[in-house]
């Protein structure tokens, strides 16, 4: 392997350990608010959101994971997110400049360790229709993988 084909695959193997510790943080700093968090979900319009996070009072929030600018400028679905949220934010790892994140969107830093919030996300209140969709859908998803886990049931998502 040449140098530069080493330093090129050295920096794809970087970038997924790179958004496990960044969806890790993330979710543990959710977690530590007292959310409930669901990874890697589903959404109706065929997106797949990296944390969905559930309030006790009912207000969802999906966190989308970047683990570097070219992640961020490659990605072109996070705006279909929006739709499906009260609160939009995006997971940064802490090394990473924010100035290129849309300010309209929330910030977290998060390494494998836990995070904090940079940026409180604005509100954009769901229709009352699509937040009970929202909510059984996250509900079946969270009994599905339970079950999954639980009893190693393989037809759960």
């Amino acid at each position: 392997m040449t140098p530069f084909s080493a330093r090129v695959a050295s920096a794809r193997d970087a970038r997924p350990d790179a958004t496990r510790s960044v969806t890790r943080g993330a979710r543990r700093y959710l977690r530590a608010c007292g959310f409930s968090v669901i990874c890697e979900a589903p959404l109706p319009n065929g997106c797949r959101a990296d944390l969905v996070a559930l309030a006790s009072d009912g207000v969802l929030r999906i966190v989308e994971v970047k683990s570097s600018y070219a992640d961020f400028r490659a990605d072109l679905k996070w705006p279909r997110y929006r739709e499906y949220c009260d609160r939009f934010y995006f997971a940064i790892p802490v090394d990473l400049d924010p100035a290129p994140f849309p300010p309209d969107a929330g910030l977290i830093l998060a390494d494998a360790h836990g995070a904090m919030q940079l940026r409180d996300a604005p509100v954009f209140p769901l229709a009352p229709a699509r937040r009970r969709a929202m909510l059984l859908r996250f509900a079946s998803l969270a009994a599905d993988r339970y079950c999954a886990l639980a009893f190693g049931d393989e037809l759960a998502n």
